[in-house]
């Protein structure tokens, strides 16, 4: 491992990965930096899930990718009990949801029943198995890709499991030069193995982001913008209490991600949308422009009361 790595070594790398989209690599770093868990969401063929594998080798994560589907059963997530013919007995086996970072590909095109399979894992880091709690890895984290719940076989995502997501994020297509760089270099990603980490890196790392100083007037000024969604007439549900924590650890680790050990209402504000658009939802549900109203939301809120 490099001991002049820093997370920003990370994103650089990421960066050879998906071109052009620098802010939206910090934002997925961060994410994983703050403990939280990641929702890519955008249309087939943007990178999610090469995002995704590529903060898992980067990171020095283990990981598993599970295809979401109509017919993937919970059992083939957490895995359940199985005969042992020649002991007689049933022992447990673990699904692949034991690892460092599952990558839930296309997890809207499961069932919400499979879909809650993931729910204890996400806020606890354990699994429940035949009366049995079994405990994850410390560095845990589910990285989800989405379809647009529009597509053909998708179901909508319920707000409790909206709500264990830290951040969600949307690639889209890259801009025209990075696109036909794309096509002319066929994006080898060298710089990837240079650059890969061991994961006792990411604890470490995740440490350090949850040691960056918020001051108080800071922690109020988050809390304001928390209860400006729940009051806002244009939002049914605004963010919960886990969303303020989520929001909190963001910004946290987005200080410490450009090299900061305290908190500035800028780091609050840059992650305010990725940790808020997926939680709040709109009284009308269609023809609503979350980023436009949630911007006009926090624009009103003062920094300092």
């Amino acid at each position: 491992m490099n001991k002049q790595s820093t997370p920003l070594s990370v994103a650089e790398a990421l960066e050879s990965l998906i071109l052009g989209k620098q802010r939206e690599i910090k934002l997925s770093l961060a994410c994983i930096l703050a403990g939280g868990h990641l929702l890519l969401e955008d249309v087939p063929g943007v990178g999610k899930t090469t995002l995704a594998q590529g903060l898992a080798a980067l990171l020095g994560l283990s990981n598993s990718r599970i295809q979401f589907t109509s017919d993937l059963l919970p059992s083939e997530i957490v895995g359940g009990p199985v005969y042992k013919r020649d002991t007689g007995e049933f022992v447990i086996h673990k699904g692949p949801i034991f690892t460092q970072l599952v990558i839930a590909d296309e997890i809207n095109r499961a069932t919400p029943r499979t879909q809650s399979a993931l729910l204890e894992a996400m806020s606890e880091r354990n699994v429940s198995l035949e009366g049995q709690t079994l405990p994850l890895d410390p560095c845990f984290t589910v990285i989800a890709t989405q379809n647009p719940v529009h597509q053909t076989g998708t179901y909508a995502l319920p707000e409790s499991q909206l709500d264990r997501f830290t951040m969600s994020v949307s690639l889209g297509y890259p801009d025209p030069h990075f696109e036909r760089q794309l096509y002319a270099t066929q994006n080898q990603a060298k710089n990837a193995q240079d650059s890969q980490q061991h994961y006792h890196q990411l604890l470490s790392w995740r440490h350090e982001a949850g040691l960056v100083n918020c001051t108080a007037e800071l922690v109020d000024y988050l809390y304001r913008l928390v209860s400006a969604t729940r009051r806002a007439d244009e939002l049914a549900l605004g963010v919960s209490p886990r969303g303020g924590l989520q929001w909190l650890s963001a910004a946290k680790a987005w200080a410490f991600l450009h090299g900061r050990d305290f908190v500035i209402p800028d780091d609050i504000q840059d992650v305010a949308l990725a940790v808020t658009r997926h939680r709040c939802i709109p009284r009308q549900h269609s023809g609503v422009n979350m980023t436009a109203t949630l911007t006009h939301i926090f624009d009103e809120v003062p920094v300092y009361s």
